[in-house]
């Protein structure tokens, strides 16, 4: 896949911008603060349906405006399809493809997106939220049905924490909640999908990762990735950090189910004491170890850029061996500059062989050499430059 024209109105700092590329590599070169980064979050937008950088919609619409477009050309081989997308400060977003509205959703059934960026160290540093949400977000991207099994999932935990907070108010206790059963079974037919799927996920991503992090680092580190499951007794603990227990998590799925039940049994009494849902997949988290120890924690800078950056690569090899619509695109956003010389050759080595990589970097030199085809240099929310080798 490769986007042949991105087209901003209202978006970041962009009153309106219109950017050429180009199959290959891409570079967009600007200092700090200037929108080259917008410009990556726009084409990322289309693959997640949100950014990068932020949790909600509304930092995206350029202020004072109530909504934003971005449009975007993309090629499948010979095919040709316009996306469109219009962000809106308040309210549901809007979306068009060759100019036929659709659901938001229906985009990254066209788009599919790698994006790499600093802030994606808190994937192995941060709390176990930014792994699960790393993990989500490549799930939709190559089934987008999870998307609805997530949505619904949350929404059926936020309605049966409701009840549990309503129980311990009124002091209801055991089997004075009779109703708790209903959401009982809804949380556990969709908990059960989500944790099903997570556990392939984490299977598949093995060989890639450990592939990927080997040609980044260097060194073969033996880098692991699992599930620690919460209706297993492990997964995020009340102070955010993790109990590494993923005894069992390569179970049959058939059973998945029948664990989950019987650990909502189980901590019935403390869940109505404390009115919130203990175990399910939105405790759960995901274990990264290298050397046979936990990556954060342990994990020095470098080895913990290597792991972030290997998990996205490792992802953009899932979608590409399964994707009819070629490979993804490749972002990388304002990363070489935290590389040493020997990582930034390897990195630039591995990018090379997709069809099309956007790099953002705030100095041209920092990128290297082969990577520099195409530069687009960014001056306060404008395209200033357009240069090819």
């Amino acid at each position: 896949m490769i986007v042949e024209q991105l087209n901003l109105v209202d978006f970041r700092n962009y009153a309106v911008a219109d950017v050429t590329l180009v199959a290959g590599p891409n570079v967009f070169v600007g200092r700090n603060g200037q929108g080259k980064t917008n410009l990556a979050e726009a084409i990322g937008f289309f693959a997640t349906l949100g950014s990068h950088r932020v949790s909600n919609d509304a930092p995206m619409v350029r202020d004072g405006a109530d909504a934003a477009i971005v449009r975007a050309r993309l090629a499948h081989g010979e095919r040709r399809v316009l996306l469109e997308a219009q962000i809106n400060r308040q309210g549901s977003n809007k979306a068009r493809v060759n100019g036929a509205p659709v659901k938001p959703a229906e985009l990254p059934r066209y788009a599919q997106v790698v994006l790499f960026a600093p802030e994606d160290l808190q994937i192995v540093r941060g709390d176990p939220s930014a792994r699960r949400r790393f993990a989500d977000q490549l799930l939709v991207q190559r089934a987008p049905r999870m998307a609805g099994v997530l949505g619904d999932y949350d929404r059926v935990l936020k309605q049966r924490n409701a009840l549990l907070k309503s129980a311990r108010a009124r002091g209801v206790r055991g089997e004075g909640l009779s109703t708790l059963d209903v959401w009982d079974d809804k949380l556990v037919q969709l908990g059960s999908d989500v944790i099903t799927a997570r556990l392939a996920l984490a299977r598949e991503l093995r060989a890639p990762l450990a592939a990927a992090y080997t040609a980044i680092a260097g060194d073969d580190h033996r880098p692991e990735i699992a599930w620690a499951l919460s209706i297993d007794g492990g997964g995020e603990s009340d102070d955010g950090t993790t109990t590494a227990s993923d005894a069992g998590a390569e179970a049959p799925a058939g059973e998945i189910a029948d664990r989950f039940r019987a650990a909502l049994a189980a901590g019935r009494s403390s869940e109505l004491d404390r009115g919130v849902t203990l175990v399910g997949p939105h405790r759960d988290d995901l274990l990264l170890r290298i050397r046979g120890l936990a990556v954060k924690g342990y994990a020095s800078h470098g080895e913990s850029w290597s792991v972030a950056l290997s998990l996205r690569l490792a992802s953009a090899e899932l979608l590409r061996a399964e994707s009819r619509l070629g490979d993804p695109v490749l972002i990388l956003d304002d990363v070489f500059a935290e590389l040493d010389a020997d990582r930034r050759g390897r990195l630039a080595e591995l990018a090379g062989g997709y069809e099309q990589v956007v790099v953002t970097a705030a100095v041209e030199a920092d990128v290297p050499p082969g990577l520099r085809a195409r530069v687009v240099r960014v001056e306060a929310g404008r395209i200033v430059e357009e240069t090819d080798a």
